[in-house]
């Protein structure tokens, strides 16, 4: 049972601090979700967002860093 309870703090802890980032971006005027290439359209009674280039820059990053945490444990 202690080791489940480790699992959910760590997985807690991760979710909080995919909370917090989106917070602070907002903060720093950061333009992640609102970069050329992501698609909005607005109709009249509807609003469609799709971050299309915001998903592959995320993708990228993400890919690179475990990249490097995979060489480095070699």
């Amino acid at each position: 049972m202690a080791d489940l309870g480790k699992l959910l703090l760590f997985f807690g802890a991760i979710l909080l601090v995919l909370g917090v980032v989106p917070l602070f971006f907002g903060r720093t005027n950061f333009p992640l979700g609102r970069l050329p290439g992501d698609i909005v359209y607005r109709g009249k009674n509807t609003t469609f967002y799709f971050p299309l280039t915001t998903s592959i820059l995320l993708s990228v990053v993400l890919s690179l860093v475990l990249w490097v945490i995979g060489r480095m444990k070699r």
